[in-house]
């Protein structure tokens, strides 16, 4: 059954600096619900993506690496959380092929402490995954619940392990735990590395913007705000046991993303010499291990909780466009410390020995 969850009651947030976890943290904070933020602040967990909730008396802030089990539970004594939602990962596939050992043991290794921290204060666990457990579709079809898994990369895999050690943790403990499964997400506050926000920044840089391949590899993107609507709805309603879908159903190829950036960039930031931003894209060899097609069937979630993707890809991308236009000294301070510049992962151009 699902958990009656108290609104007033705090929740920890693993990762909660990062990208979609400071989204998450952002909205719940907004609804007076209490949250406590649990993050090792890596490369991408920035404290600068939960400083509009700051000084909220909602929010607190515990600096903790997932992995360091006495750390782990010396904040689960301090917050004495009701429920724990598990965004902390490693999750760009590029760093993943350049050293899967911090992916296995962040993702593996820190799921285990979290799972373990939530069954000894008998609290609900919510787990976010990625549609990349399953491996790659054909030109039909879509992911759901009952796909089986075929992880392709270090990174899914890692995830893979998790979603199986998050299912074990239920049937063998009886841990109240319930899936959150995304396709693409994107949205304000992304670090550089990811495909939107590189194409946008690497525009406004004056840079190349590298696509793999041939660009064809298409995804289904979900804008993080409706992604987020989505896990408040499976934290506070979702039934035990269950895996939740969620998508876009927005499907484009890479190459149209980019398209649609730089279409969308020539009209709110053209470029000074008067050329189309289009003009700079190069194509790169494709990333080794990369999955064609994703697409998720929300029919689960949409039946269960009425849940469904409130935005549209234009909206959801010019709504993007535009906060990093107007936040300039949030990704330029990045830039600056050499992160996020350019696409790592044996990228080199196409035809190229």
């Amino acid at each position: 059954m699902a958990q009656d969850v108290n609104a007033k009651a705090p929740i920890l947030v693993t990762g909660g600096a990062g990208f979609i976890g400071s989204a998450f943290v952002r909205r719940l904070v907004a609804g007076k619900r209490a949250i406590a933020v649990l993050d090792a602040l890596t490369y991408a967990g920035r404290m600068e993506n939960l400083a509009p909730v700051a000084g909220a008396d909602e929010f607190s802030f515990h600096r903790c690496d997932i992995c360091d089990i006495q750390a782990v539970a010396a904040v689960m004594g301090a917050v004495q959380p009701s429920i724990i939602v598990h965004f902390a990962a490693e999750s760009h596939v590029d760093r993943s092929i350049e050293n899967p050992r911090q992916f296995l043991e962040t993702n593996i290794l820190g799921t285990q402490v979290m799972l373990d921290a939530a069954l000894q204060a008998g609290i609900r666990f919510v787990h976010i995954s990625t549609d990349e457990v399953f491996g790659s579709l054909g030109d039909e079809g879509a992911f759901s619940e009952t796909t089986a898994y075929n992880p392709r990369s270090p990174y899914s895999a890692s995830k893979a392990a998790s979603d199986h050690l998050v299912r074990a943790w239920g049937k063998t403990y009886g841990l109240d735990a319930v899936i959150v499964t995304s396709t693409n997400n994107y949205g304000p506050y992304q670090f550089p590395e990811k495909l939107v926000p590189h194409m946008i920044l690497s525009a406004l840089s004056g840079r190349v913007l590298p696509v793999y391949g041939t660009g064809n590899n298409v995804r289904d993107w979900l804008y993080v705000e409706d992604h987020i609507e989505a896990i408040e709805l499976v934290m506070d309603r979702g039934q035990s046991g269950q895996t939740y879908c969620i998508g876009g159903e927005a499907e484009h190829s890479n190459l149209d993303v980019v398209k649609k950036i730089t279409k969308t960039l020539d009209k709110f930031a053209p470029r000074e010499d008067g050329k189309a931003h289009e003009s700079e894209i190069e194509y790169t060899v494709d990333r080794p291990g990369h999955d064609f097609r994703y697409a998720m069937d929300i029919s689960h979630i949409r039946s269960e909780l009425g849940w469904s993707p409130r935005h549209t890809f234009e909206q959801g991308i010019t709504n993007t466009i535009r906060w990093y236009l107007e936040n300039k000294p949030w990704w330029q301070e990045i830039l600056d410390a050499g992160e996020g510049a350019s696409r790592i992962g044996l990228m080199k151009k196409a035809g190229a020995k």
